[in-house]
């Protein structure tokens, strides 16, 4: 099996989102290896896919994925 791209990683978090957090540890961590992998410095997220989009829920997302060392941008 290949090693996903930042793009599949970045839809497995949505998917881990959208299912109260089950396997977001996974995704970070495969996330974070996918930007090495392509050389990406941040992850960009679309806030209408979050379930809390709003400045406190993204607030808390940046943090926690800070925690794993994954810098995170919203678009727009």
């Amino acid at each position: 099996m290949s090693d996903p791209t930042v793009a599949e990683a970045t839809e497995a978090i949505y998917a881990a989102l959208q299912a109260d957090n089950a396997g977001l540890d996974e995704g970070i961590a495969s996330l974070k290896a996918a930007m090495a992998r392509e050389g990406v410095k941040e992850a960009v997220f679309d806030p209408a896919r979050l379930a809390q989009n709003n400045r406190s829920g993204r607030k808390l997302m940046q943090a926690y994925f800070r925690q794993r060392g994954v810098k995170v941008a919203f678009e727009g």
